[in-house]
């Protein structure tokens, strides 16, 4: 194997790669990422046996001297490649079962393992395919993401719902105390409709590599993997086996309540009386009168927080407490000037909506202080 490249047209593409490899592993190889040339194409691939990612670049005809493939570790790579000048260009050989790489008057030898030891993520056969725009995808995790459970026991919730239905796809995320869902519609014909469930580590990496907005993603689903191919990459990951909450059941339908408020002027709110707020448990009160959003809190310190943000309501008293932060993601994620809070009693979820569109919804439950 034998070619040559700018360090601009390596870096990219092995930036993301090196994203998905994990630092400790049991099994040497999974440290390393792929180097594979065929023909004028140079393909980069990183796994950790749940995901798996392949970057590509393709090369001048007459910088590919000999195809080939091996495997070498790809945190040093990313380093040396970060550490050359902008602009270098490289020259990569393999010699002897050594990556040699020599730039300007810089030279380094990597030790190498074999690609005949490198696993493969295989694809499950059959499955639903359709095509959407990267941004588009893209707006569906950044909404969505934050709800996501960390480490739960309940794995199934240590992901994301992928709902493929005729007309639309849609995107759960919940950990148990707040729910997200984003709808997105789009040209999709199937016979059944699917839920599948991506895990975290799948998701954010999936969000972190669609940086091209206008550009087409063809997503596979099938009944144990998720496949996402653009022109850049081939993002592949592992599914979890398990059910999702009914999340239907979950959305509160019979709110007597509507408040409509400024996004901005509710975030920055929520934000300074988050300062005084248990640092444990991130308690507020809200107090709701005709016309006014009353925000309290308070700590074991005897210290006190006080807010009145304007808001457009004419219904009954009501006091409800919430985690803060909870209300912070959510007025994060969605975009708009107002925000609509549909609210019933002090035991029962709240159901926060962009007031201009209905295609996200939340649902954060209360807290008793």
């Amino acid at each position: 194997m034998k070619f040559s490249i700018s360090r601009d047209a390596l870096i990219k593409p092995l930036n993301l790669v090196a994203g998905v490899v994990e630092r400790r592993q049991t099994l040497p190889v999974l440290a390393n990422v792929q180097i594979v040339v065929d023909g004028d194409q140079l393909s980069l691939t990183g796994t950790d046996l749940e995901v798996e990612l392949i970057g590509r670049v393709n090369l001048d005809a007459a910088a590919v001297a000999s195809p080939g493939e091996i495997t070498v570790p790809a945190k040093k790579l990313v380093d040396i490649c970060k550490a050359l000048p902008d602009g270098a260009a490289l020259d990569i050989q393999l010699d002897e079962q050594k990556l040699i790489i020599k730039s300007g008057r810089s030279r380094f030898q990597l030790s190498t393992l074999s690609a005949a030891d490198f696993p493969s993520v295989e694809q499950g056969k059959g499955g639903q395919r359709f095509v959407i725009k990267q941004g588009d995808l893209k707006r569906l995790i950044e909404k969505t993401s934050f709800a996501m459970a960390q480490q739960d026991v309940r794995y199934y919730l240590n992901g994301m719902l992928f709902e493929v239905a005729t007309g639309n796809l849609r995107v759960v995320a919940t950990d148990g105390h707040r729910l997200a869902m984003a709808t997105l519609p789009c040209d999709i014909n199937v016979d059944n409709a699917s839920q599948v469930i991506v895990p975290r580590k799948g998701v954010i990496e999936l969000g972190r590599l669609l940086i091209n907005e206008d550009q087409d993603a063809e997503i596979i689903v099938s009944n144990n993997h998720i496949r996402v191919v653009t022109s850049d990459f081939t993002f592949t990951s592992k599914l979890i086996d398990g059910k999702f909450p009914d999340y239907e059941r979950v959305l509160p339908r019979s709110s007597t309540k509507e408040v409509l408020g400024s996004r901005q002027e509710l975030k920055q709110a929520f934000a300074r009386t988050a300062i005084l707020s248990n640092e444990k448990y991130r308690g507020i009160r809200i107090v709701l009168s005709s016309g006014s959003l009353q925000i309290i809190a308070n700590n074991p310190e005897q210290e006190e927080a006080e807010e009145v943000v304007a808001v457009d309501y004419a219904g009954e008293g009501l006091e409800i407490g919430f985690n803060v932060s909870y209300l912070l993601d959510v007025l994060a994620a969605v975009s708009g000037e107002t925000v609509k809070f549909s609210l019933s009693d002090a035991n029962s979820s709240a159901l926060i909506e962009e007031s201009e569109s209905q295609d996200c919804q939340y649902v954060v439950m209360p807290m008793r202080l």
